[in-house]
Parts: structure tokens; C-alpha cells; sequence
């Protein structure tokens, strides 16, 4: 007889990657974060947000401690979309002192997004 036995990881800081943020969280989480954060507005139904994923998820491991990554579902979330005027997605906007700082509108392949990145931290 084999039995396996699943436990749910407790979601810490640590291994946490990326954050998902809500109307309830993103002050918290955003607004009064240390390090600058980079928000993906992003829809389940976007194409162009789904081919992001992977790359956003991959760098947000990579960058920890520098820039903090972030997500917000822009139909479960409609009020921050329009608090931050989002009309194209994947819109990614970053925040640094809680205020929004830079924009990036559209998929961008990895070795483009790291760049983006890269340039990113060296204005901040």
C-alpha cells in the first residue's frame, strides 16, 4: 500500500513571488511597501496577459528584494483599473512611494521585459 500524504505550503514572504492584489490589499501591499512595486493589470480572457505570466513570474523571482511584482485581475477588481485610468492590458505600472512612476502597455518577450527592468531600477 503506498499513501501520500499533501500539505498546503503556508504562503509566506519568502516564497511568495508575486502578490495578488485586491481592492482590500493594494494599499497595503502597494502603497506602503519599501520597495518599489510593479503591478501587471491583467484579465483571464487577454491572450497577449496570459503570454506575460511566465515571464513576469520568472522575473519576480529573480528581482525579489529590488522590485516587487504584483498582480491585479482587472474584472475582479474594476475600481483599481479605473483608479489608475488601465484601458489596455497587460498594463504594467510601476510604484515607488506608494505613486506611480512608469507604465509599460503591452506584451513584452523576456529578454525585452528584462531590459525594461534593468533600466527601471537604475531610475529609481
Amino acid at each position: 500500500m503506498i499513501v501520500i500524504i499533501i500539505t498546503k505550503r503556508k504562503e509566506t514572504e519568502e516564497n511568495m513571488a508575486t502578490v495578488h492584489l485586491t481592492e482590500e490589499n493594494f494599499a497595503q501591499e502597494v502603497e506602503k511597501s519599501k520597495v518599489p512595486v510593479m503591478v501587471d493589470f491583467w484579465a483571464e480572457w487577454c491572450g497577449p496577459c496570459k503570454m506575460m505570466a511566465p515571464v513576469f513570474e520568472k522575473l519576480s523571482g529573480e528581482y525579489a528584494g529590488k522590485l516587487r511584482f504584483a498582480k491585479v485581475e482587472t474584472d475582479e477588481n474594476p475600481k483599481l483599473a479605473a483608479r489608475f485610468g488601465i484601458v489596455s492590458i497587460p498594463t504594467l505600472m510601476v510604484f515607488k512611494g506608494g505613486k506611480p512612476v512608469e507604465q509599460l502597455v503591452g506584451f513584452r518577450p523576456e529578454a525585452v521585459f528584462r531590459k525594461d527592468v534593468e533600466a527601471l531600477l537604475k531610475r529609481l
